[in-house]
């Protein structure tokens, strides 16, 4: 009877070396889940679900977390746009809004669109906190029910705006 030559018969591994090789396929696995997470990062930062668990990791990691983003959780309080007296060609435009989010948010986008008695668009601008806060001193963001107040000039597109639409971008 001929024996099989050493190389086929297989050896069992060692108990040691196969706990190790388990050991750097979990690892592996772990760094592979973390490089994902990073890379999604912003996606699963706007999850509801999971922001306080990613908070929660942030602070013990001290990373940051993307800034929350939900501008429908903006509630419009009040607004006017109004022609000042002695400022012909000006338009005062005002309004008093509220973050309903469950976290603080920066200062949104305001879309601002003024309309003629038929509906016609005279004019539309995307206005950024830049443009509608000026240089006085603000915070960075909104906190959640907080209410803010905003207020400034434009020129007037045409001399018939009857009606106006903001909307928080």
């Amino acid at each position: 009877m001929s024996r099989a030559p050493s190389f086929v018969v297989a050896s069992p591994a060692a108990p040691g070396r196969r706990r190790g090789e388990w050991l750097a396929v979990a690892l592996l696995a772990i760094a592979l889940l973390a490089q994902l997470g990073w890379l999604q990062r912003e996606r699963l930062a706007a999850s509801p679900q999971l922001r306080p668990l990613l908070a929660a990791s942030c602070r013990l990691l001290h990373c940051s977390l993307p800034d929350w983003h939900e501008p429908a959780a903006f509630s419009m309080l009040s607004r006017d746009v109004i022609a000042p007296p002695g400022r012909p060609g000006t338009l005062r435009v005002q309004a008093s809004f509220r973050n309903d989010a469950r976290w603080p948010q920066p200062w949104p986008a305001l879309l601002l669109t003024l309309s003629d008695a038929n509906g016609r668009t005279l004019g539309q601008r995307r206005f950024l906190p830049a443009d509608y806060l000026g240089t006085a001193p603000h915070a960075a963001q909104i906190a959640p029910q907080q209410a803010s107040q905003i207020a400034f000039d434009i020129a007037e597109p045409a001399p018939n705006v009857v009606a106006f639409d903001f909307r928080f971008e």
